[in-house]
This record gives C-alpha cells, structure tokens and sequence, in this order.
C-alpha cells in the first residue's frame, strides 16, 4: 500500500483558499504553530481511495516568493527544505479564476523548485457570469501539469483534485521558465560553484536574504567563484525574473483564456463607491456593529440561561448524589462551577464569531481595511494594521502574530503595543455578566442599553489603541518608511460551510483553551477556600451561631428571608401549592411559620459558609490585598478575582464562580449569586452601577493576559516592550477605573 501523501496548499491570498482546505478535511482538522515561530499553521487529513490519506498543509497565503514578511518566508523556508517534515510531496496552488494572470506569477515559480505542482482553478461558477472562457486541456499541456477547475460554493471538481492528488507521480517536476536568461554569466558561474544544488533553489536562497530573512543555507559547493552582487542589483534581477515570467504566462493565457469584458460588467464598483464612501462608509460600519452587538445579546439570551440553569443543578445533583466529602465538594464547587462559569458564555462567543466569518467571507472586510487606513494614518498606523486590531476582537495572540505582514518594524512595534487593547473574546465574559448586572433592561431606538453598552466598551477600546499609538508615533524614534495596498476580493454569498468550519475551530479553540485554565485555578481556589487554619475557621459554627442568636441576622440575610417570605405569601394567597415539596401545606399560618424556620436555618448555613471562606486562606489572601482595590469598589472577593484573572481574563468569571459555589447549599445560578453579593458594611449591592462601570473599565484597558505578554516577547525579541505594556496598561486601566468609582459612587 502506498504511503501517505504530504500535501502543501499554497495560493495567494482570497484566492479561496480556505474553501479549499475545508472542502478537503470537513472537520479533521488541527490549528498549530510552526516550529520556533508564532505563525498558525493549519493541518487536516483527506481521505483519498484505496485507503490512502492526503496530510493537507495550509500555508499562509503568499503572493510570489520574493517575500516581505514573515508569513511569507514561512512558505519559502518550507519549500527549500527537502527535509523539513511537513516538506510536500505534491505543491497544490490555487488560483481565482478571474485573476489567474497574477496567481500563476507563484504557480511557476513553485514548478521551477522541482516540486511537483497541481493547478487548481477556484470559482468556476463565476465563469459564465463575468464573461470568462477557458481552454482547460490546452492549459495543461502549455504548464505541463494537471489542472482541477472546481467551485467550493457549488461543491463541484473536489474528487477531480483528489484524483490528481493520488497520481501526483505522473505531474512532471520541470520547470517552466528558465531564469538563467536574465543573467547567463552570473548563472553560469553560480552553477559551477554548487553543482550539486537546482539553480533555482540557489537564487531564491540567495534573493531571499534581500528581501527578508537570512536562510539557513547548506548549499554543496566550494568557496564563491562567482560575483556577490549588490542589494540593488539583486532587486533589479529580481524585476527581470517577473518580467520574464509574465511573458511567459501572457504567452499561455493569450492562447487559453478569453474574458468577453462586456458581460463581465457587474455592480462591483457601486457597492465599492458606497460602502468606502468617506461619510457613508463609516456609518454603514457602526450600523452593522451596532446590529450585530444587539443581535449577540437577543439571540444568545435563551441558551445562556439554559446553561446557567444546568450547571446549577448538576452542582445540586452532585452534592445530593454523591457521599458527602472533599472530593464531592471539589467536583461541585470547583471544578462544575468553575467551567460553568465560562460554558455559559458559548452562545455569546459563537455568535461574535459567526459574524466575523460573514464580514470576512462576503468580502467586505478588506473594504474595512480600506476605510479605516484614512483613520490609522494620522495616529501612525498602517492600513495594514487595521487586520491585526479586527483580528484583535477575536484574541489578542494571533493578531499580534498578524502584525508580521506590515513590513515597517516602527508600525509593527506599535501595532503590537496597541492591539491588546481591543476588546476580544475573553473581555466578553467579564463584560456580559457585569453588564446584566449593572446595566438596567430597557430600549432607545430599538437597541438595548446592554447592547449599547457593549458596543461602547468596543469603541473605548479602538480609542485607546489608536491614541496610545499616536503618543508612540511621537515618542519612539524609529526611522518609517511605508506603503499601503489593499487587493478588493469580488463580493460573493458567504460559504456556510467556511463559516460553519470557523465559528466551531475559534469557538472550540476559545473554550479549551480557557477550559484547560479555568479547571486549573478552579481547583487550586477551592482549596484555598475551604482551608484554613485559624480558629476562626475551624469554629466557625459555633462562632456565627452564637453571634445569630445574640444579634440576630445579617442585613443581607434579612432583606434575603423578607423577600422570600414576601413571595411564599404571595404563593398561599394565590391558592397554588408551593413548590418546595419539604414544607408540607397545613393551615396556612402553620406553614408560614415552618417556612420562615427554614429559611432561617438557611440563612445560618449561609452565614457560616461565608464566614468560613472570610477566614479560609484564599479570605486572608484577599483581605490582605482588599486596601489596593477597595478605593475602585470592589471587596476582597473580586480582588482575588482580578488577580488570578491575570492568567486569563476569562477566568475572572470562573474565580468568581467558585469563590461564590465554595460552601453554598443553594440551586443558585451564577448570576444570582453575584446579584446577592452585598458590602459587609451598609449591606449594599456590591455590583451597582459605580463598581460595575469601574470594573468594566479596568477590563477594557488592563493587560490582563499572560499569554499575550509571552507573544509580545517572542514576536520583539525583548522584554523591554512587553514589561513596558504591562505596566503602562496596569497604571492607566486602575487610574480610569479609581476615577469612575469615585464620581459615580
């Protein structure tokens, strides 16, 4: 039986590439990075017939390989390492049928590194609508390979590439051009000192130092008999070698592709004219925000309480189920409660996703990229850098990593400084809770406070990012020198496949990683919340007993057992059984009264559970740093909470989750339990409006990832940066959030 085939999918970018590659693995898919570099690396496995598997590589997109960034070297440094691991047997380049011209600039360079190549030709069902004929078998016979012309939206010429996959021993390696032509001597010369080198693999190798990153080289050869030639004139030779290449392709096209231009008329440039109209461009973007943040909050809200309802009882259930103990109370009250305190925002995060897929796929995010570089250029930022900051609502990590397609390192280096500054997937639990709990339900023009709040947090964080990098446009002395070009894919319906494909990868991605953290701390907090080692925590029941019966119940647990009571009377009068099957219906004074005596040993429990986790060694931990966040409203709980959210801001929720499950008897939810939480000293709300504002606040400018820190790191090549970000981010996020308190409360 034959091996497995490795396979490289390579193409420029919105050439459909990614269409391509779901279309080939469906969900057998895994997201990695490369060796020693933050780059993502996709991989998938295809079955192909007779039991054989294609291991698909999806390269970052590229347009030639005269790289200018890093993800682009990533393609080069692959292609001319025979014995990298993920090094291909078979080169698949896509190409989009309406811009094959430029996509074959890559294909033929490619077949000149001896890699064998298959020429896919995506799109196909736009062909008839813009006027395009082609001659497919005559094509293949000019380049010498095998060509699969398919459609990913109409499913169509998939099993024709997997077949030319599985026979990709019969695709000649020849190359196309020969490239010694625009410099016979120094070709000629370069040959005889390595001999045993392809003398193309030798020029990109060394044209490659020009345009980007030094190669490992280890070339064959003796000492250099041949001229070392100047930067400049290694660029020139390069503008010869694409000259020369377009000859040739125009020469093959010329014979097998037709475009009738009258029919290939369409409504492109209007929508172009519109939706990048220096006015309506910009409010067509805030209105489609603005729609998508309310549709997030409407269409998520009945899962979420599904959610928040069920890991509630699983918790019921497990401590009625299992034999009571550590380990009983370890599963109900840290590691349930800790994951459920993040699965519960699933709804949220996928839909934010779902509609990022839809921008990006339809096209109209590159008009985005377009608009906002009118935005970014006054405050030092490249069009480019708008890529990074979109993919920054996502994570932070890959749009830091995305920085490495702007080819000034001054821009790059602000770009990396600013992105964590936009609002991304992990602030949106910390939002979303704190919001519903601060923010009242009500509706100006249809749109929800809550929705609008949201979208605020949004625009904060975007006005940060672009003014903190205007002052590092003015501070750092950096020589800059750059362009902007942007391509405009054509706008077509979203392949709800891709979009399917993406929103369960990120989503997926987004929980495990959490998850993994999340379980983590969950459990280390449990411990430290049902430890301790003062007498304080060891008679506790005694203490609190004792202090009920000479004082009576806390303010909280009065207002607790009121409104309880308020709501059983309301029950009784209404002639309906009540539902707490424990407190048997008498006359109706009688089982007042045996209901008020249940909630009052409720209220006990309650009571001693608290004072316990005041006094367990995660109550003096807190005590101990409650001065420092006192001042911006918070006690010594969500102080705790700030802190381990340092490892993740996600986790601030699930500390919180736990924190509060720690002792508790309660089917509570986890948002009722914050919405219980009162100030120890006037019996408060301890979530209102002044805490509330002053917590989102801190979120929307806090560095709170340690992730992102160690990427800023790699992706610099120092801690100077990330240390700087780290604490200028701190500072400024405890500044704003102090101030907030402080005249809202």
């Amino acid at each position: 039986m034959s091996k497995d085939i490795k396979v490289a999918l390579i193409g420029n970018p919105n050439t459909g590439k990614t269409s391509v590659f779901n279309r080939l693995t469906g969900l057998n898919q895994k997201v990695g990075n490369y060796p020693g570099i933050t780059v993502e690396k996709k991989q998938g496995v295809c079955k192909l017939s007779r039991g054989i598997k294609a291991h698909i590589l999806d390269l970052p997109g590229t347009y030639s390989l005269n790289t200018t960034s890093l993800d682009e070297s990533v393609v080069v440094e692959l292609l001319l390492n025979r014995n990298a691991p993920d090094f291909p047997d078979v080169a698949v380049v896509i190409s989009d049928v309406e811009n094959l011209k430029r996509n074959l600039l890559l294909f033929t360079q490619i077949r000149d590194l001896s890699i064998p190549a298959i020429l896919v030709i995506n799109m196909a069902d736009r062909m008839r609508r813009k006027g395009i004929s082609l001659d497919v078998e005559a094509l293949e016979k000019r380049l010498n390979t095998r060509i699969a012309l398919i459609s990913t939206r109409k499913n169509t010429g998939i099993e024709t590439l997997k077949n030319h996959i599985e026979r990709y021993r019969e695709i000649p390696a020849s190359p196309c051009v020969d490239v010694s032509v625009i410099d016979p001597e120094y070709f000629g010369r370069l040959k005889k000192t390595f001999p045993g080198e392809e003398l193309y693999k030798l020029w990109v190798v060394i044209t490659q130092d020009v345009n980007f990153t030094p190669l490992q080289k280890n070339l064959r050869g003796e000492a250099p008999t041949y001229d070392i030639k100047s930067r400049g004139e290694l660029k020139r030779l390069q503008h010869k070698e694409t000259i020369l290449r377009y000859q040739f392709i125009n020469g093959v096209l010329k014979e097998t592709y037709k475009v009738d231009w009258a029919a290939a008329k369409g409504l492109r440039a209007t929508f172009d004219k519109v939706l990048t109209h220096k006015v309506f461009g910009y409010l067509i973007f805030f209105l489609i925000l603005l729609t998508i943040f309310q549709a997030i909050y409407d269409w998520s809200e009945v899962p979420m309480d599904f959610i928040d309802a069920g890991f509630a009882s699983a918790s019921e259930w497990i401590k009625n189920t299992l034999p009571p103990g550590m380990f009983t109370d370890l599963v109900a009250e840290g590691v349930v409660a800790g994951i459920g305190g993040i699965v519960i925002f699933i709804p949220q995060i996928a839909f934010l996703f779902f509609f990022i897929a839809l921008l990006e796929e339809s096209g109209y995010m590159s008009r985005v990229v377009f608009l906002m570089d009118r935005v970014m250029r006054p405050f030092g930022l490249s069009g480019k850098s708008v890529v990074p900051l979109m993919s920054g609502t996502a994570c932070a990590i890959p749009a830091v990593m995305a920085t490495r397609n702007i080819e000034s390192w001054k821009e790059r280096l602000i770009t990396i400084l600013v992105t964590p500054f936009m609002t991304c997937s992990a602030r949106l639990p910390v939002y979303l809770i704190i919001i519903a709990l601060v923010i009242p339900e009500g509706r100006f023009i249809g749109l929800s406070y809550q929705a609008l709040t949201l979208m605020l947090l949004y625009l904060v964080g975007f006005l940060a990012a672009i003014l903190s990098a205007m002052g590092l446009n003015r501070i750092l002395k950096i020589p800059n020198r750059s362009f902007f070009v942007v391509e405009m894919p054509n706008y077509k319906w979203p392949l709800w496949k891709n979009v399917f494909y993406t929103v369960v990868e990120k989503t997926k991605s987004f929980v495990y990683g959490a998850g993994k953290i999340i379980l983590a701390i969950s459990i280390v907090l449990w411990f430290l919340g049902s430890t301790g080692y003062s007498e304080e925590f060891r008679n506790a029941e005694e203490i609190v007993t004792e202090r009920v019966q000479s004082q009576g119940f806390s303010e909280y647990s009065k207002a607790y057992m009121d409104q309880k009571m308020q709501e059983y009377r309301s029950t009784l009068r209404a002639g309906v059984t009540p539902a707490d099957g424990r407190v048997p219906v008498g006359s109706v004074q009688d089982s007042i009264v045996k209901f008020r005596s249940l909630l009052e040993l409720r209220a006990v429990n309650q009571e001693i559970a608290g004072y316990k986790l005041e006094h367990s060694l995660i109550g003096r931990m807190g005590k101990f740093i409650e001065p420092a966040v006192e001042p911006l409203g918070y006690d010594w709980k969500i102080g705790i909470a700030v802190l381990t959210s340092f490892a993740a801001r996600e986790v601030f929720v699930g500390t919180l989750a736990t924190i509060y499950s720690v002792g508790s008897d309660e089917e509570e939810t986890i948002k009722n339990r914050m919405a219980a939480e009162v100030k120890e000293d006037t019996g408060e709300p301890l979530f209102n409006l002044a805490s509330g504002i002053s917590l989102l606040l801190f979120y929307a400018f806090a560095m709170q990832c340690m992730s992102t820190l160690a990427i800023v790191k790699r992706e610099t090549n120092s801690w100077k940066w990330p240390i700087l970000q780290l604490v200028f981010m701190s500072a400024f996020a405890y500044i704003v959030a102090f101030a907030a308190y402080q005249i809202l409360a």
